[in-house]
């Protein structure tokens, strides 16, 4: 627990470094052993990752944040005043915050304070963006938890998310991080959500939206390469932490749209024939040219699909905002069974 100086601040740290590295080897073994190979995009985000994503979301490909960006600017002020009031909100997978700051400090006009809890697996990113909040906004306080979802949500269950007598809980899942999700996996994170929420509170998803390929290929795939340097810096990771020989060179980011799926792929793509070899995991991995390892999934979701996801886990949709034109949503789900929401 690190207090800031008006003690307007703190960070509990759930993440267990050594647990995390062995946790990290054994997907990474498995991932690689498997038939197609694959690793998981939570890996992207150690110090470097996560810097690269956020110069990601600064790209004039990559749409989602300006568009969710641009929701939170302009109706920031009608989604606040969807919410129960007063109300403590909890953020998954908050990074930077920088877009979410739209929406605190409208619910900030609109309660005069509020305390805000991001979680997130990047604690430096989260440190430095808790650190910043406060000092923007004197109304608010920051109660970062540095977790995966896992921990983060059992901390909060725990807990019941700290939140105060009278106080009702809005739950943000922002970003459309939800796409990085199967559809069952997706499911099981919302049915987890709602189990830490009691009538009257809320859950506020962002989700891309489907759209022409034209539009979502680049966005994946920018023309300066940053995410191909995103892709690519996993296997930088596993070289560093886990004694791979992966030559960045030999491997190429590929991208590519799944239409009956409904998802883009990304992967990394060996150029040649090559074995890799793990020192520490005493592990080789043979490729074929040609053969790829898929590292992210992205689904994209129509207005049918959040209904959908809604009524199977315990939700119902109350409301949605759109960016102009209409390439992004932010929903608004209650607690199904909540005939309205407090005032």
């Amino acid at each position: 627990m690190h207090p800031a100086g008006d003690r307007r601040f703190s960070v509990r740290h759930l993440l267990d470094p050594p647990a995390l590295q062995g946790t990290f080897a054994e997907d990474v073994r498995r991932g690689l052993s498997a038939e197609p190979k694959f690793l998981q995009p939570k890996y992207f985000y150690d110090a470097l990752g996560s810097h690269l994503f956020e110069a990601i979301c600064e790209l004039p490909e990559y749409y989602l944040t300006g568009a969710e960006r641009q929701i939170l600017a302009t109706q920031g002020d009608a989604i606040a005043a969807a919410l129960p009031s007063p109300v403590r909100a909890v953020e998954l997978g908050s990074g930077s915050a920088v877009k979410t700051r739209h929406l605190l400090a409208a619910i900030l006009r609109r309660q005069g304070s509020l305390t805000f809890v991001p979680l997130d697996i990047s604690p430096g990113v989260l440190e430095r963006s808790a650190r910043e909040l406060v000092e923007a906004y004197p109304g608010l306080r920051v109660e970062a938890l540095a977790a995966d979802f896992d921990g983060g949500l059992r901390a909060l269950a725990e807990d019941g998310a700290g939140r105060r007598a009278g106080e009702h809980l809005a739950i943000l899942f922002l970003g459309s991080t939800i796409g990085n999700l199967d559809p069952p996996a997706a499911r099981r994170l919302l049915h987890r959500v709602r189990s830490l929420l009691d009538p009257g509170d809320v859950f506020l998803l962002g989700t891309d939206l489907k759209k022409d390929e034209r539009i979502l290929l680049p966005a994946y795939d920018d023309a300066l390469g940053v995410t191909a340097a995103f892709n690519k810096n996993l296997l930088l990771r596993i070289n560093r932490e886990l004694g791979g020989d992966f030559d960045l060179d030999r491997f190429a980011h590929r991208v590519r749209y799944d239409r009956r799926r409904g998802r883009i792929e990304m992967h990394l793509e060996s150029l040649v024939d090559q074995t890799v070899r793990l020192r520490q995991l005493d592990f080789s991995v043979r490729f074929a040219a040609g053969e790829t390892i898929h590292t992210e999934s992205s689904y994209k979701y129509d207005s049918e699909q959040i209904a959908d996801l809604a009524r199977r886990t315990g939700f119902r949709p109350a409301g949605a905002w759109y960016d102009r034109d209409r390439r992004f949503a932010v929903s608004l789900l209650e607690t199904a069974g909540v005939d309205k929401l407090p005032a």
